[in-house]
């Protein structure tokens, strides 16, 4: 059986982290958060709650992640390990890592998306959780990935399963908001075997970084319309 290891990472997350971290379901490895930078008691709360902790003073979201995968390459090298990627800041229900992690045990997928946008046709998503120019930076991205590599998502939504061997391959270098929609990219060049199912989606507990602010948005919006235009004239 292969080892499942969860990814989190997280920034002045002290209200929700330990939430998170116990929501997820036993049959994971290894849960590592790795701090952004917090000047709250995240780290504290995620060390109590079980989790491995390391420290990425870079502030950004990809950066943050590839510190945690550099540690469970170094660690745990198997290419049919499975890591998921889930925030720290309990809009997701970790409970459904089951549901993500199946497809790529029992039917060999390659990346298995949580979408927020199926979740809402199935009445999973809590009503004011997505909010409306996340939606349509989404689909305009989504757009775009079908439209250059006919591969359709609904969602670049950052609660994700990838076999390890796959993740390697992708090479995933962005330190920053692109990280979701490079993953999405890269999986589509390579013709990876990829599924999306829906998933529950809240509101989080406290602002977003990205999406509750304007300067946010905007910022993110910009970085991931540009992975994806980098791709389409750059090879991996």
């Amino acid at each position: 059986m292969s080892n499942i290891f969860v990814i989190i990472p997280a920034f002045n997350e002290e209200e929700a982290i330990g939430k998170v971290i116990t929501d997820i379901p036993d049959i994971v490895t290894e849960i590592i958060v790795t701090d952004n930078g917090s000047d709250d008691n995240t780290i504290q709360v995620a060390k109590n709650s079980g989790a491995t902790v390391l420290v990425e003073n870079e502030k950004g979201y990809g950066a943050a992640c590839l510190k945690a995968m550099e540690y469970i390459y170094s660690q745990y090298p198997e290419d049919e390990d499975i890591i998921v990627f889930l925030d720290g800041d309990y809009s997701d229900f970790p409970s459904e890592l089951i549901d993500l992690v199946d497809p790529i045990r029992k039917n060999n997928f390659d990346l298995v998306i949580g979408s927020r946008i199926l979740g809402k046709t199935f009445g999973k998503t809590e009503s004011g959780s997505l909010l409306p120019h996340a939606v349509f930076g989404n689909k305009l991205s989504v757009f775009f990935i079908k439209l250059f590599w006919k591969y359709e998502f609904t969602d670049l939504g950052p609660f994700r399963a990838v076999k390890a061997g796959a993740l390697k391959k992708m090479k995933m270098r962005d330190r920053n908001f692109g990280w979701t929609v490079e993953m999405q990219v890269k999986a589509a060049i390579l013709k990876m075997n990829c599924l999306e199912i829906p998933v529950s989606y809240r509101k989080r507990i406290g602002q977003s970084k990205v999406s509750g602010t304007i300067s946010g948005t905007f910022k993110a919006g910009t970085i991931i319309l540009y992975t994806i235009f980098y791709y389409v004239f750059k090879k991996i």
